[in-house]
């Protein structure tokens, strides 16, 4: 049964929360042109001594910037409604999402030191650091396996109980956080192949489309009138004593 009711409305405050969430939650996704932009400095392992143009990699960490900080404004933009659901899981979701943004900005940082490296004309005693960098990246990569999983876990758990959106997007994150976590486990042990690889990988597919489809339905459609009302009013914390 759909018990997403529109009959009612949001108040344009909300309305406004819900397009903006939304829309960084697409944004999140604009770093997906990386995968072929930073395949050079990835699998040519001598990268740093050849010769040719660094554009796709400075493109590349662009992007990750703006994926970045677009991961933190998600957060950001969606405390204000969370934390009346439950103000420490809205918490952790803000600093989840803020250590997933620190993780990808050392990403960054990892090759765009390679590329200084390289312009600067190192030698070819560089290639070593530049195979430690590039390892570093990778190891950096865990975190954005394992962050998101935990932010789905977070912010799943909170949209699924205050029904904000249908309950299925949240589902989805929630189904795919064990097996994202369970595929960085898998994958901190040397496990790069086979079917135990395969099976915890999976968890990617519902979390990409648990964000993609979250930020497609808050953009269109925002937060279900109906919880919205049923949310609890912000209440005022006493920082003073009153008077007797």
């Amino acid at each position: 049964m759909n018990t997403y009711n529109t009959s009612a409305t949001v108040p344009s405050s909300q309305r406004k929360i819900a397009l903006a969430a939304g829309i960084l939650y697409l944004l999140t996704f604009i770093s997906i042109p990386t995968l072929a932009l930073y395949a050079p400095i990835l699998n040519d392992p001598n990268y740093i001594v050849g010769a040719g143009s660094d554009t796709a990699i400075i493109i590349g960490g662009i992007l990750e910037i703006f994926m970045a900080l677009a991961c933190i404004g998600t957060a950001v933009v969606l405390y204000p409604v969370i934390k009346k659901q439950n103000e420490g899981i809205a918490l952790g979701f803000v600093g989840a999402r803020i250590l997933e943004a620190g993780t990808i900005f050392a990403d960054v940082v990892c090759l765009l030191a390679v590329v200084t490296l390289r312009r600067a004309g190192v030698g070819a005693d560089a290639l070593v650091t530049g195979k430690a960098l590039v390892a570093l990246y990778g190891w950096f990569r865990l975190g954005q396996n394992l962050m998101p999983a935990v932010n789905a876990l977070l912010l799943g758990s909170l949209l699924y109980q205050s029904r904000l959106v249908p309950r299925i997007l949240p589902l989805l994150g929630i189904i795919g956080s064990p097996l994202l976590i369970a595929n960085t486990i898998v994958v901190m042990f040397g496990i790069t192949s086979g079917p135990i690889y395969l099976l915890t990988g999976i968890g990617v597919l519902p979390i990409a489309l648990w964000e993609f489809s979250l930020g497609v339905w808050l953009t269109v459609k925002g937060f279900n009138p109906s919880a919205i009302a049923s949310l609890p009013p912000k209440t005022e914390m006493n920082v003073l004593p009153s008077a007797v």
